[in-house]
């Protein structure tokens, strides 16, 4: 399954780490667009002022949730999309986001050469 990888027009910009995560997850850019529209809950991110959002999906049986992280731009405004990721299960509420090990480690190494 092929997904249309999204492009950094208009407001909203993407990390190459955030196109290779929705690849991974089979995350399309419309369904990551509403997770940050329409979020049923937001969290701080793990990298200094970022914020994170949630939305559930799957079914009762196979519960799952689909979060992403962002940050706001100041010059130009806009938000730029660091990660997305598919959770399975539900996430303990007010806690920092669960992030796979793998995220991580690559979200660590950019935020040191930003």
């Amino acid at each position: 399954m092929f997904l249309k990888l999204p492009n950094g027009t208009g407001k909203i910009f993407w990390t190459k780490h955030s196109k290779k995560k929705m690849n991974q997850y089979r995350l399309s850019e419309k369904r990551v667009l509403r997770v940050l529209r329409k979020a049923e809950r937001k969290e701080e991110g793990i990298a200094p002022e970022t914020f994170a959002q949630m939305q559930t999906a799957g079914t009762k049986k196979h519960p799952t949730e689909i979060w992403m992280m962002y940050v706001l731009l100041r010059k130009p405004k806009g938000i730029r999309i660091i990660s997305a990721w598919r959770y399975p299960g539900k996430s303990p509420v007010g806690q920092l986001p669960p992030i796979p090990e793998d995220t991580l480690e690559e979200l660590e190494k950019m935020i040191k050469y930003t």
